[in-house]
C-alpha cells in the first residue's frame, strides 16, 4: 500500500496547540499557577466585543452550577445579583476571591444579593471546586464560552486559550447593568461589592418624613 494512504490527515496545527496547551495548563502545580496567570495575563487578548454598559438590560443566560441545576437571570428578577466571573477553578487569586465571598454571605443575604460565579470549566470541575471550600452559592459551568462572550470578558491567552477574566457585575432587581468592575484584584473585592451594593440600597430609601 503506498506510504499516502496509510497516512492520517494532520490536524490543524491552532486546534492542535489549543489542545496542548489546555491539558499542560491542567496539569501545572498549584504553587506555580501564581506566576504562570501572571504570565498569560500578560499577553491577554479580549476575544469577543465590549460588556454591557452600565444601565442596559444585563444579558441572560441558562447555565448549571455545581450540582448540574440549572440557573438563569430571570429567575432573580427582584433581586440584586453579584455576578462574577473568574478565570479557573481552584487556582489561588480565585479561590481567595470566592471564600472572601463565601465569608461574607450572610451581609450578602441580608442585602437581598444573590452570588453567582462563572467561569469556563465544566460542572465535574465546579463540583470540586465548590466542595473543597464550602461554597454557599452556585458556581456556574460555562464550557461552550457563551455568557463569558456575551458578556465580553472572555480573553484568548497567548492566542490559544481563551479564559474569562476576573470582572464582576452588579445587576439591579429589574436586571440592569448598575455597576461593572473590570479586572478586579481578588483580595477585598467582596468588600467592595459589599460596599457599593449597601450604598445604593442606602440611596433607594426615602429620606424619613
Amino acid at each position: 500500500m503506498p506510504t499516502s494512504a496509510r497516512s492520517k490527515p494532520r490536524r490543524a496545527p491552532q486546534a492542535h496547540g489549543a489542545r496542548v496547551a489546555t491539558a499542560g495548563f491542567a496539569r501545572v502545580p498549584r504553587l506555580a499557577w501564581p506566576l504562570l496567570l501572571a504570565a498569560l495575563l500578560a499577553f491577554a487578548v479580549p476575544a469577543v466585543a465590549n460588556a454591557p454598559a452600565v444601565g442596559q438590560p444585563a444579558p441572560a443566560f441558562k447555565l448549571q452550577d455545581q450540582q448540574g441545576k440549572w440557573h438563569t437571570l430571570e429567575q432573580y428578577r427582584g433581586r440584586w445579583v453579584v455576578l462574577y466571573f473568574y478565570p479557573k477553578d481552584n487556582t489561588p487569586g480565585c479561590t481567595t476571591q470566592a471564600c472572601e465571598l463565601r465569608d461574607n454571605i450572610f451581609a450578602f443575604r441580608q442585602a437581598n444579593a444573590q452570588i453567582l460565579g462563572v467561569s469556563v470549566d465544566d460542572v465535574a470541575s465546579k463540583k470540586k471546586f465548590a466542595e473543597e471550600h464550602s461554597l454557599p452559592f452556585p458556581v456556574l459551568a460555562d464550557p461552550t464560552k457563551r455568557t463569558a462572550k456575551t458578556y465580553g470578558v472572555l480573553t484568548r491567552f497567548m492566542g490559544i486559550m481563551e479564559l474569562a477574566q476576573r470582572d464582576t457585575f452588579l445587576i439591579d432587581p429589574q436586571g440592569r447593568i448598575a455597576k461593572h468592575w473590570s479586572k478586579v484584584d481578588p483580595k477585598g473585592h467582596s468588600e467592595m461589592v459589599l460596599a457599593e451594593l449597601k450604598s445604593r440600597q442606602a440611596n433607594a430609601k426615602p429620606a424619613a418624613g
